[in-house]
Order: C-alpha cells, then sequence, then structure tokens
C-alpha cells in the first residue's frame, strides 16, 4: 500500500493505492478517512488499480476554509479531477455515506466516466430528498440541523478527547468487535487534524440550500450496486425503496444485523457481494 498525493480542482489530496489493472476509486464517508476502506484494499487490488482518498477536508487532504468550497459541485470535480490525475479514462466507483452522495451526483454528470457504481448506505438523492419530508427520516436526521449551526458542533465533537467521534463508530455497531481501539484511535487522529472537523461539517452546511430543490432525475444506465446495513440508525432502510425507478440496472443487497458502518462491520459479506457484481462484467 502506497501513500501518495495528487491535485485535483486547485486542491491537494492525499491517497493510499495498491494493486495494478482498471481503476476502482473508493469514497468515504463522513467522519472517516481512506483508513475506512482498509478492508476492501487488498482484496480488490488483486484485480484493479485500488485508490482511496481522503476526501477534500479529511485527514491528510487540503482543507479550504470557504464554505463554498464544500459545495457538491466543487466535490463532483474533484473525482473529475482524480480519475484524470490518475491516467484513466473510466473507473469502478465504490462509496459510502457521503461518498455515496457525491458518487450519485457524479454518475448523473459523468456518466461516460463510470464502468459501474457501487454505493454503501446511502440513498439517491430523490429517495434522501422525499425521505426528508416524512417525520420518520426527519427524526433520524436531527444532527443535519445540529450541523447548521456555527462552532457548537465542532465544540461537542471535541469534547472529552474526541470522545463523540470513538461513540459514533463503537456505539452504532451491531458487532461489538467491528472497530479494535486501534481502529478508533485512527479515526481520531484524522478528525483531530487541524482544520478537520470545520472542512467534514461544511459538507453538511452547503448541504441544505440545494437539498429540496426540484430536480428532473433522469435513469442511470450504468450497472449499479447497492448495499445496505439494515440497523442503519441515520438512514432508514425504506429509502432505498424504489431506487429502480432511477437505476436501469440495480442489484440491491441488505444486511440484516448491520449497522451504517457496513463495509468495517460486515467486510467478507460486503467483498463477496462486490466481487459478485464486478464478475458480470
Amino acid at each position: 500500500m502506497h501513500h501518495q498525493y495528487l491535485t485535483t480542482n486547485g486542491i491537494r489530496l492525499h491517497y493510499v493505492t495498491q494493486g495494478e489493472g482498471p481503476l476502482m476509486l473508493f469514497l468515504h464517508g463522513f467522519p472517516e478517512f481512506w483508513y475506512s476502506w482498509r478492508h476492501q484494499i487488498d482484496e480488490f487490488a488483486k484485480d484493479y488499480t485500488v485508490v482511496a482518498v481522503d476526501m477534500r477536508g479529511y485527514n491528510k487532504s487540503d482543507k479550504p476554509k470557504e464554505k463554498a468550497a464544500y459545495a457538491m459541485s466543487e466535490l463532483v470535480k474533484d473525482v473529475a479531477g482524480i480519475i484524470d490525475a490518475l491516467g484513466y479514462e473510466q473507473c469502478t466507483l465504490v462509496a459510502h455515506d457521503w461518498g455515496g452522495a457525491v458518487a450519485w451526483q457524479f454518475a448523473y454528470s459523468h456518466p461516460h466516466r463510470l464502468s459501474q457504481l457501487i454505493v454503501l448506505n446511502l440513498p439517491h438523492p430523490a429517495k434522501f430528498a422525499a425521505g426528508l419530508r416524512t417525520f420518520q427520516q426527519l427524526k433520524r436526521s436531527w444532527y443535519i440541523a445540529l450541523f447548521q449551526l456555527p462552532y457548537l458542533p465542532e465544540r461537542l465533537l471535541r469534547n472529552n478527547h474526541y470522545a463523540p467521534i470513538r461513540e459514533m463508530f463503537r456505539d452504532s455497531a451491531i458487532n461489538p468487535n467491528a472497530f479494535t481501539e486501534e481502529d478508533l484511535d485512527k479515526l481520531v487522529e484524522a478528525a483531530a487534524q487541524p482544520g478537520a472537523l470545520t472542512s467534514m461539517l461544511n459538507y453538511y452546511r452547503q448541504l441544505l440550500p440545494n437539498l429540496f430543490k426540484k430536480i428532473e432525475w433522469g435513469i442511470l444506465k450504468m450497472p449499479t450496486l447497492m448495499i445496505w446495513g439494515e440497523n442503519d440508525i441515520a438512514l432508514g432502510k425504506e429509502l432505498t425503496y424504489g431506487t429502480d425507478d432511477y437505476v436501469a440496472d440495480l442489484t440491491l443487497h441488505y444486511l440484516p444485523n448491520c449497522s451504517h458502518w457496513v463495509q468495517q462491520e460486515q467486510p467478507e459479506l460486503v467483498n463477496q457481494y462486490i466481487r459478485d457484481f464486478l464478475q458480470r462484467f
């Protein structure tokens, strides 16, 4: 596994890479970094050039100070620039949580750059917007409103040596062995990088202005795999229902007794579902 840097869209991003072959690009979620794909990197480096990035604002990547730097349009440009900087025309894009939100948008704006799309525990944007019109999902998404506030969310997450970051992973996982103390230390270390908390929260602070815009979503044509841990406390399983209205070639797998941190909690099963899906091509 090699640690490297690339420049895209005017910023410098850190990434790890391993293997040779077609590009498989991994995008992590909040409050993670490339390390959340540790169980997938070795597995898929057997057949692919695997690249797991620290998205802008995270860990060792650049952290622009302006909130506007975290608009979805900028995040999508980052992904296009990553593929270009690595010397590829296309990739298999694998994404979780916020990475998944970016991946859905990228699939619509740059469909020719994706051979396959794989999204873990993040619904199609149309389904998420519809879900936020229900009391059930609004109750689950209470933290989005909290994260709009200045300063306070950073203070809360930093409290007691970043204890809330540890609890976010440890306490919501169904499998008590999913995260070792070393894993939690690494996640805290990434969140504690100078400027990282504000940058990570700015993703959410740029979310609301566009969340309820009326958008006519088309139908994605690239083969798409969704994997969903059923015990996600932030995103209800019902947000996946009807995804096939927006995706022509959809494969969907639910994982019972599994939290939002699906690829870290049940890595063997997630890897098997991904491999089975990719063997079609």
